[in-house]
């Protein structure tokens, strides 16, 4: 799956491989047979997939093999027939394949903004006194994954356990020292922030960042972006994105990262049968 990602990724792709690896990984103790995954090869390689995950269709098809995208579609409806499929608005051949099948985009419902900032003029991070800002440590999947956990819980127990954080850390192309967090004078990890570093292209996907609510409003979570980026640049990248919400029920998180200099361009959109 990753391997399509690469190959084919631009600009104009909704899916990076962190994005693969982050889903699939964090994930991976509750799939079982509602998360089916097919592919579609050509002379040995993949040349499209399909994941129903597990009423919400997410595909990749090479550009250059569009009339696939059909296929996809058709496998999802045999399982899913009422069921949704999200695409970037520049993927005009996935587009055009979900309106050919009968999908009509829901204008209505909540959509994800790519954003997008260059490396070569990042401001400095800083936290306050008695916090330290390092990477994580491959021996540090608990608290890595208690640091997650306490970052969502105002918004409902996390289901991200130690060992989907385990599964996580050892998913390429997972690194550590692009895997930041903000260390509170007490031990915890107040602020996390990890980025998957797509070396072909040279950009880095932000995903995810969390700032548990007890140390909000400290500027934790701008800092620990902007030393993963940081890391980031120094690992040789030139580029960063990020894929928050883009319609007006959630702008938190839009607003902090235009606040350290990512800059929207295209958005997602969902697709539904009429």
């Amino acid at each position: 799956m990753q391997e399509l990602v690469q190959r084919t990724w631009s600009p104009r792709s909704r899916l990076h491989v962190g994005d693969v690896a982050w889903e699939r990984a964090v994930n991976s103790g509750r799939r079982g047979d509602t998360w089916r995954t097919a592919f579609w090869e050509d002379d040995g390689q993949v040349v499209a997939w399909g994941w129903a995950e597990p009423d919400h269709l997410s595909l990749v098809v090479d550009p250059e093999r569009a009339e696939v995208a059909g296929e996809v579609i058709n496998w999802f409806q045999e399982l899913h027939p009422d069921g949704a499929c999200s695409v970037l608005e520049d993927e005009t051949h996935l587009v055009d394949a979900l309106e050919k099948a009968g999908y009509r985009a829901d204008d209505a419902a909540p959509f994800f903004t790519h954003h997008r900032i260059e490396l070569s003029d990042l401001r400095t991070p800083v936290v306050p006194d008695g916090f330290t800002l390092r990477h994580a440590q491959p021996d540090e999947v608990q608290k890595r994954a208690a640091a997650h956990r306490a970052a969502w819980s105002d918004l409902g127990p996390s289901k991200v356990t130690d060992e989907d954080m385990a599964a996580v850390m050892s998913t390429w192309p997972y690194e550590s020292e692009l895997d930041w967090v903000v260390e509170a004078p007490n031990g915890e990890f107040a602020a996390t922030a990890l980025i998957w570093h797509d070396k072909v292209h040279g950009i880095g996907l932000v995903e995810p960042v969390g700032c548990a609510p007890a140390y909000r409003r400290q500027g934790l979570a701008a800092a620990v972006n902007l030393a993963a980026l940081h890391a980031l640049r120094d690992a040789g990248a030139t580029a960063a994105m990020v894929c928050p919400r883009g319609d007006d029920a959630y702008p938190t998180a839009r607003a902090l990262y235009q606040s350290i200099g990512f800059r929207p361009g295209a958005r997602s959109k969902l697709y539904v049968r009429r």
